[in-house]
């Protein structure tokens, strides 16, 4: 009976458990931005681009966008892999928001980049960095 009970609650938490990480990993990004089109041209301005991920997001998101920038050790959640194919197959405008709002460890932006363009000047260099 002792084992029976020991089992229903590891069983438990374990659901537990899962179901938490499951809710963080989903990140929903309203429609609106979704279908948002990108009104800057991916080919220019991509030195911008790239200064500008520099100094605000390669700390964590490491220089080819791995996740693996030197204080990604001390973030919580999955920081992504601006190369994979299922970072690269979301919208312009879903990385926009997920760049600007930010979300748990990933900090908002629209505050220490007022400028839309900045961040849109940042969706077009993460492009880049697709293997």
């Amino acid at each position: 009976m002792k084992t029976l009970k020991f089992l229903i609650f590891i069983g438990i938490i374990s659901f537990g458990f899962y179901s938490f990480t499951t809710l963080q990993d989903e990140w929903k990004v309203p429609d609106k931005y979704v279908n948002m089109k990108n009104p800057t041209n991916p080919k220019e301005d991509l030195a911008i681009g790239k200064s500008l991920y520099g100094k605000h997001c390669q700390s964590c998101h490491g220089k080819e966008g791995y996740g693996d920038g030197p204080k990604a050790a001390e973030m919580k959640g999955d920081l992504g892999d601006f190369s994979s194919e299922e970072y690269q197959n979301q919208s312009d405008g879903a990385l926009f928001y997920k760049t600007s709002f930010g979300r748990d460890d990933m900090p908002e932006f629209t505050k220490k980049m007022p400028d839309d363009e900045d961040r849109w000047l940042i969706v077009n260099y993460m492009r880049t960095l697709a293997e």
